[in-house]
């Protein structure tokens, strides 16, 4: 298996994507461990990762507080010996509305949010990964020169995000830490039957894709377990790009 013997920490693990990765993790080999703030979505996903023979174990966190975050990731390298898989997929709070538009508290909440979280979730994984001169870094989302009017501070967000990873990738390659974006350019699945105009949402993501698909959660699990793996080593700093073509490179 891909991430047999692999400890691997998913902060956000009771949304759609977070619990498509962390199955998919565990299919692999890993030993998982769920980080979120919602109980009841964490053990859902536990008990789907246990009914499939994965080990899993769920633990609420607060992935904007330093305290939270750091006692999280002692605690599993306290029962797990280490970590070698860090996979932050937290929400950003965002409102999407055009700029002339949009409050200035708005607009920077999911800069500020993005920043914070990734920053904690990172360093908390890398001071034991630098032990061992080894790890993966995964975050979510991506960026490109490509935009639409509308998004607030979000697109914004993303390309922070982005300029985090690099500084990441820099300061970390040369102890053996990689350091990788998933980028999808919109995941139907993961839409909310309650989202007003979801249906429309979900076509328009699958419209503007080169191969007239969308991306599924099971895509994006396996993507994330080939790039934690072995396997993928030679690759950090970069984006892996799973838009179906909708986010043209």
């Amino acid at each position: 298996m891909l991430l047999e013997n692999k400890v691997a920490v998913i902060y956000g693990a009771g949304g759609p994507i977070g619990g498509a990765v962390s199955r998919a993790f565990a299919r692999e080999g890993a030993r998982v461990f769920l980080a979120g703030r919602t109980r009841e979505k964490l053990d859902k996903v536990a008990a789907l990762i246990r009914s499939e023979g994965g080990v899993v174990e769920p633990a609420i966190v607060d992935a904007l507080d330093p305290r939270s975050v750091d006692a999280f990731a002692d605690a599993v390298v306290a029962e797990a010996g280490h970590i070698d898989i860090s996979f932050n997929v937290v929400g950003y709070g965002d409102v999407q509305l055009p700029l002339m538009e949009i409050s200035v508290e708005d607009f920077l909440k999911p800069i500020t949010q993005a920043m914070r979280t990734q920053f904690l979730t990172t360093r908390a994984a890398v001071r034991h990964m630098l032990k061992r001169r080894s790890g993966v870094i995964l975050t979510f989302g991506g960026s490109g020169p490509q935009t639409i009017p509308g998004l607030g501070g979000f697109k914004v967000a993303l390309d922070a995000i982005e300029g985090l990873r690099r500084q990441w990738a820099c300061e970390l390659g040369p102890h053996g830490i990689r350091v990788v974006t998933l980028k999808t350019g919109g995941v139907p699945e993961s839409i909310p039957g309650s989202v007003p105009g979801r249906d429309e949402i979900a076509a328009s993501i699958q419209r503007a894709t080169l191969l007239g698909r969308a991306a599924t959660l099971a895509d994006v699990g396996n993507v994330a377990a080939f790039v934690a793996s072995d396997r993928a080593r030679t690759m950090t700093s970069t984006e892996v790009n799973i838009s179906c073509g909708a986010m043209v490179d």
